[in-house]
């Protein structure tokens, strides 16, 4: 029978910690009110959500529920009574709801590239710019984590223990199903993986998308965000996407033909902004319009060199 009232007990304890993860966002950025100061720290509670009747009987656990702390030890700032900060809540090493103005690397639903600080027989620890490290488990790793290696993850609520995590499972919470985007739409990109037709990357923070290996010129990373441009949706709701204006997609294939030229010709060839529109024909088959547009557009990218007698190109390849 007493093993049945401490169930019961940890499970209400568990009810009431979550509604109050709920109430102060765990996870997330927040703007709370200063409520008391004590030797400890500073009491916070949520200035959108009404107080009690002050006739009303409270009891302390109830009004302990209402608040959290912000440690002395994580604000350079001394509020007073009633100043309204922007803290972001994670729970402290004892798993205690707290806040702090120290700012980390992800947030609730969002990816970034951490570093593991150490690993031990639970998963890893990643750095994520705050003073308890942030876990991974080992069934939420897809390759065995190391310290010092860097990983793209997701954080997220483990629901059955109302704590904060990441993940590396980051196919698990992208989605091409409910698509409001259209073809040569701006979008934010984070890219995530290289793959043997390019670049897996994430779009808008929620769907799944790929950058083609030919549509990238310069070095990209994991972790790395970046602006794109939607190219094609395809009937299974894959995304094709560009690093550039979509406008841009219809010279490529003449800025290959360039490159290529090029190479033939030992990486210099005898064309510039000025020469004569048939011998650009004559040679690349394409109007001086487009040949200009095309070396303009490389030069940009730094692929080429442009001179008074010549192109040249540059020999830079984009890193793995």
């Amino acid at each position: 029978m007493i093993g049945k009232y401490r169930y019961i007990l940890s499970e209400v304890t568990y009810l009431i910690q979550k509604r109050r993860s709920r109430m102060f966002h765990l996870g997330q950025y927040q703007i709370l009110k200063v409520d008391e100061i004590s030797d400890f720290g500073y009491f916070l509670i949520n200035p959108d959500i009404p107080e009690p009747d002050p006739d009303e009987e409270r009891t302390e656990e109830e009004r302990r529920a209402r608040r959290i702390l912000l440690p002395k030890r994580l604000t350079p700032k001394v509020p007073k009574p009633g100043d309204l900060l922007r803290v972001f809540v994670y729970k402290d090493n004892e798993e205690r709801l707290t806040a702090t103005l120290q700012e980390p690397l992800i947030t609730l639903g969002g990816f970034a590239r951490l570093e593991a600080r150490n690993v031990d027989e639970r998963g890893a620890w990643l750095k994520w710019g705050l003073d308890k490290d942030l876990f991974v488990p080992y069934r939420e790793q897809t390759v065995k984590m190391v310290e010092g290696g860097k990983y793209l993850v997701h954080l997220y609520i483990d629901d059955k223990t109302d704590r904060l995590a990441a993940t590396a499972r980051i196919d698990r919470h992208l989605q091409n199903t409910d698509l409001s985007l259209a073809e040569g739409q701006q979008v934010s990109l984070i890219i995530w993986k290289k793959t043997d037709l390019g670049y897996n990357v994430i779009i808008e923070g929620k769907h799944k998308g790929l950058v083609y290996h030919n549509d990238i010129f310069e070095p990209v990373h994991s972790g790395e965000e970046r602006t794109g441009y939607i190219q094609t949706i395809r009937e299974d709701v894959n995304l094709d996407v560009t690093l550039r204006p979509v406008g841009y997609r219809k010279i490529e294939p003449k800025a290959g033909k360039i490159l290529e030229a090029l190479d033939e010709e030992g990486g210099v060839l005898l064309l510039h902004d000025k020469s004569d529109p048939d011998e650009i024909r004559n040679r690349l088959q394409m109007s001086k319009k487009t040949f200009k547009q095309a070396i303009g557009r490389l030069y940009k990218e730094g692929r080429i060199v442009i001179t008074d007698t010549h192109i040249e190109r540059v020999n830079a390849t984009p890193e793995g």
